[in-house]
């Protein structure tokens, strides 16, 4: 029985699927069928590489048919692979130019009126279509943050979140929270939004609402803390003007819609290795179907392109989109060596590292799964919104962190998110609905309360890829017509700011 798997036909390294005892007899299945066998040199543990052949000191590492380290000691076959004898080594790209991407030569589907799939949503009137009818109790500083989430608790159908920001900030941070802020209340999951605000912070109450009236047309309330009598009056405010909107929303019927209206986020975090043998290969064929019918996908995590921009550029729509790749790239790494740092002191994590992810590179090769095979159509800057009319692939300009790459992917517009999770998190957002995936079998098991879709069925053959993505698909529409993630109906609602510099 196979134990082990190759992913790419270049690579030397292949990937436990059970676990592996010294002298046990590996059964390697091969890209494109066959098998290859050897003798286990040590124990390696499920998910972890091992080495198909001698790899010798300062030999390239080689999976999914890219480079992502260098052998630090001899390698002998069938020894475990890992962080204790591999370092990670940056490659030059500098001297790639801009082409613009071909098609990748599939057939994709061609739908009609009559065939594409639909989901029940909300109209919106600045012309967006929302999955949820939430309304949204803004805080517009951390220190309205604590009457915002009163507010919202004491009114069902209405949510809130902490917002650590809004003060003491330099300018390029205020403008992210500012994106942020603006950019949920236009979110078209929120039928209207009540924006609460101290008085005295940096992101003023006028400023906000500003803000907010060049995104979106949508019912909009407003109360100054240090205005209206202090915290008590505020929240008694509050819940009478959400309870207000929330009677409202209720009036705005569900009607049918193309999946084509839909904008899908996409994220990954606890990563794995198997979350680039399963989970993230299936994020990426779902996000090629819902491109096929016309919808919108976003590719995020600029951090974890890192040792893949290249091959994310290689598939770009327009030359100028490729440069803009490797820019975003290159000014995310520049503005850490600024403060003397490096992206792998950081990245993988403790947890990745223990699931088996070796180097950076190898990590940034499964994430970048998540954007399937279409061409990268356009690059946006963190939560910057995406039009109506922005079809196909895009990548967003996030970082690693997973709430804050999730904000500004809402921020942007995302109806709903797809994560990804080797290890397992319970992630979600106040706004838009996470649907939860791994590929790990055991982490399916262990965190099954916090997971939606067990993708490892991929791994072991007793799914194909097509399958998984049709479940994953009805999945997707069935949280589209309200369908509660496992995150939403425990109530996880996690979220952050991407930040530039400390408080001022």
């Amino acid at each position: 029985m196979r134990n082990a798997v190759v992913i790419d036909k270049k690579d030397n390294v292949a990937v436990a699927i059970e676990p592996i005892a010294k002298g046990d007899e590996i059964v390697c299945g091969l890209p494109g069928g066959g098998e290859a066998r050897l003798t286990a040199a040590g124990d390696i543990t499920i998910y972890h590489k091992l080495a198909l052949h001698d790899i010798p000191a300062g030999g390239k590492i080689v999976k999914y048919g890219q480079h992502i380290g260098e052998a630090a000691c001899d390698i002998p076959a069938g020894a475990h692979v890992h962080e204790h004898n591999v370092a990670s080594v940056r490659e030059d790209l500098s001297g790639l130019t801009g082409e613009a991407a071909q098609e990748d030569g599939e057939d994709n589907p061609v739908y009609t009126a009559d065939t594409e799939p639909v989901f029940y949503g909300y109209a919106r009137p600045d012309g967006r279509v929302g999955i949820r009818n939430h309304v949204l109790v803004l805080p517009a500083s951390v220190c309205a943050s604590d009457v915002t989430n009163r507010v919202a608790a004491a009114v069902p159908g209405a949510v809130s979140f902490h917002n650590q920001n809004g003060c003491s900030q330099v300018g390029a941070d205020q403008q992210w929270t500012m994106d942020i802020m603006s950019g949920y209340a236009a979110n078209p999951n929120v039928y209207g939004t009540v924006v609460i605000s101290l008085g005295c912070e940096n992101c003023q109450m006028d400023l906000v609402v500003e803000a907010i009236r060049e995104k979106t047309n949508k019912p909009l309330r407003q109360i100054i803390i240090q205005e209206v009598g202090g915290t008590v009056n505020a929240t008694a405010l509050g819940i009478r003007m959400a309870a207000e909107l929330v009677e409202e929303a209720k009036a705005v019927p569900r009607e049918p819609f193309p999946v084509s209206k839909l904008i899908l986020g996409t994220e990954c975090g606890g990563s794995d290795p198997t979350s680039g043998l399963a989970a993230n290969p299936l994020i990426g064929s779902l996000s090629d179907r819902l491109v096929d019918l016309g919808g919108t996908s976003i590719l995020s995590e600029t951090t974890e392109f890192i040792g893949g921009e290249h091959i994310l550029a290689n598939r770009s729509a327009t030359p100028e989109v490729h440069d803009r790749i490797l820019f975003i790239v290159k000014r995310f790494e520049d503005s850490l060596a600024q403060v003397g740092e490096l992206v792998r002191h950081g990245n993988p994590s403790p947890g990745n590292k223990a699931g088996g992810l070796t180097t950076l590179e190898e990590k940034s090769l499964g994430c970048i799964h998540k954007g399937g095979h279409r061409p990268v159509q356009a690059v946006y800057d963190y939560a910057k919104p995406i039009p109506t009319d922005q079809k196909g692939l895009v990548i967003m300009d996030t970082p690693g962190n997973d709430p804050s790459s999730v904000a500004g992917m809402v921020a942007g517009g995302a109806q709903v998110v797809i994560f990804s999770s080797g290890r397992g998190t319970p992630t979600g957002h106040p706004l838009a609905p996470v649907i939860k995936i791994t590929g790990n079998r055991e982490t399916a098991k262990k965190m099954a309360v916090n997971l939606d879709i067990d993708a490892s069925p991929v791994i072991y053959g007793t799914k194909s890829m097509e399958q998984m993505t049709d479940e994953a698909f009805s999945m997707m529409v069935d949280v589209a017509n309200g369908k509660q993630t496992k995150a939403e109906s425990m109530g996880f609602v996690e979220t952050a700011i991407a930040r530039v510099c400390n408080y001022v």
